[in-house]
């Protein structure tokens, strides 16, 4: 049964080195919500970072590498793959085992999620201390799904809104309808206690 993790609120490396030693434990992961992860440090820091990351390629034949992922979800899996032995066959299962994305999926949407509390900001940073979301950094170097991501995630909590007002009109309907019951039950209820139930 894998663990489903929401990322938002998270640091990056802390998130991604847990994640990476539950991989090589042989636990399935999924990492939703990769675009709200925070990055420690003012966002032109970690823009700076990223754009002279951009800049190692291979001088005879870009087309070898090394991949620059623009995707929030794509830059998570590759810290994580950082951290793990990836060229060896216990490294790859482990790898397998990994899935990230960016803002929830539909087949994910009614499934509880799990934070990890010493990995978040809350707890691990200085409230001072600057920081930036993954989303931001990867929306200036050219992911061009920051407003879709963001649309759907606002469908998805206007749906969950309604279904919790759903469920909570069913159970008041349930109480009342066993309410209502209980009187006409009592004979069968006597009967029953003669029988010592």
């Amino acid at each position: 049964m894998p663990i489903i993790l929401d990322g938002a609120g998270h640091l990056k490396g802390r998130l991604a080195a847990f994640v990476a030693k539950q991989l090589l434990l042989g636990q399935r992961i999924i990492v939703v919500r990769c675009e709200q992860i925070i990055c420690s440090g003012p966002y032109y820091r970690n823009q700076h970072i990223f754009l002279s990351y951009l800049k190692k390629r291979c001088n005879v034949n870009p087309k070898r590498g090394p991949f620059h992922f623009r995707s929030p979800a794509k830059m998570f899996y590759k810290c994580v793959r950082g951290m793990v032995p990836w060229k060896t066959q216990r490294g790859r299962k482990a790898m397998c085992m990994l899935k990230t994305y960016e803002g929830v999926p539909s087949s994910l949407a009614s499934h509880r999620k799990l934070v990890v509390p010493e990995v978040m900001r809350v707890v691990r940073s200085n409230p001072a201390a600057k920081f930036c979301h993954l989303g931001k950094v990867a929306h200036e170097v050219g992911w061009k799904y920051r407003t879709v991501i963001r649309r759907l995630e606002r469908r998805r909590l206007i749906k969950k809104k309604m279904a919790v007002i759903h469920k909570k009109h069913v159970s008041a309907f349930k109480a009342k309808a066993v309410h209502a019951a209980r009187k006409e039950l009592r004979p069968f209820q006597a009967i029953k206690a003669n029988y010592g139930y």
